[in-house]
């Protein structure tokens, strides 16, 4: 007698997917890239240093006029180590600072993180609580209004900018530009406007996906 065999019942398998730690956004990835290279491209424009600092070359202005025609051609040829210099000041002024420094830092990251680079699909959620795009960004500029005008950070910038201006200025007035070779085209297309607005322009394509994904 044979022995009736069970039907098989059909058993679905489901495959566990396990979660990986979320990749890097395009957005802020393309954002880096653009940012390195608009360094990387004014870096590129550098005078040296020693002729920055040659001595001989210095000489008193003999009028007011005089220093300001001095500050403007100087700065269209030495713009970029200006620049790195007012740079400089403001590093090791935040870097004396650890405390604002850490204050400037946590705000970058919390507009980075929070708000330009987080992916419009995904609700910001702190503390068993979900926040709205708007939520979010009122809770940002409340929080930037602290950071920059009732903690040490937005003296401590302001000074150090003065600082590192007055040092350009100081240098630009002094410094005789006779010896220098900058015909007024090449210092009208490379003048302060022309070299941070092209970064802003790189950054500013990396980051409008993000932002407009938001609106």
């Amino acid at each position: 007698m044979s022995t009736a065999v069970p039907p098989v019942i059909p058993v679905s398998s489901v495959q566990s997917v396990e979660s990986q730690p979320p990749a890097a956004s395009p957005a802020f990835l393309s954002f880096v890239s653009r940012l390195n290279e608009s360094l990387r491209n004014g870096l590129s424009q550098r005078r040296p240093w020693a002729e920055l600092l040659d001595r001989s070359a210095f000489s008193k202005p003999e009028s007011f006029s005089d220093a300001l025609v001095r500050v403007r051609k100087n700065y269209s040829y030495f713009r970029v180590n200006y620049l790195s210099v007012i740079g400089l000041i403001l590093a090791f002024s935040l870097l004396s600072h650890p405390f604002s420094l850490l204050l400037l830092l946590g705000l970058l990251c919390s507009w980075i993180f929070l708000y330009l680079f987080r992916p419009a699909d995904q609700p910001l959620i702190l503390f068993g609580r979900t926040f709205s795009d708007r939520e979010t960004l009122g809770f940002l500029i409340i929080f930037s209004v602290f950071v920059v005008f009732l903690t040490t950070v937005g003296s401590l910038l302001i000074s150090a900018l003065m600082v590192g201006v007055g040092l350009v200025c100081a240098h630009g007035a002094f410094r005789a530009p006779e010896d220098l070779f900058l015909d007024e085209q090449e210092q009208v297309s490379t003048g302060f406007l022309s070299f941070l607005g092209g970064a802003a322009t790189n950054v500013a394509v990396a980051a409008a996906p993000a932002v407009a994904a938001r609106v």
